[in-house]
């Protein structure tokens, strides 16, 4: 195998791990403030509830997109671009929110940031290699 092979293949490994772990602290977190006594709730602050569902619903597609990441599945990259999509489309519905004065914390614009981004570098990583994989 040569160096090429290797770096696509641990690129698939690392991208695999981060959606599996993403998709566990995502479900964990959600299902906290979600099913959680009042003290979770308050200490969530001014969450927005579609934006809190969509995280918590789409921690359980991360995970499976992770799982087919790892065993290098033609369909979990065509997951993983719907997740990016639908995530980018979830954060601009929260900007809508947040410019017609809706309630949010701060912390919630960083994190659909940082969700939107490593879903697309995902999405695009996994179809390099699907695209290399059919060439």
């Amino acid at each position: 195998m040569n160096t090429y092979n290797r770096q696509r293949g641990f690129r698939i490994w690392a991208i695999s791990l981060v959606a599996a772990g993403f998709g566990l602290l995502t479900v964990k977190e959600g299902g906290t403030i979600l099913f959680g006594d009042e003290a979770a709730r308050i200490a969530a602050g001014n969450y927005v509830p579609f934006v809190l569902w969509f995280n918590f619903l789409a921690g359980f597609a991360y995970i499976i997109a992770g799982t087919g990441l790892w065993l290098q599945q033609c369909w979990a990259m065509w997951l993983a671009v719907a997740i990016a999509t639908a995530t980018a489309l979830t954060l601009a519905a929260f900007g809508i929110h947040v410019v017609s004065g809706g309630a949010y914390e701060l912390r919630t614009v960083i994190a659909m940031s940082l969700r939107t981004l490593v879903w697309v570098t995902i999405a695009a990583i996994a179809w390099r290699r699907l695209v290399r994989r059919l060439a």
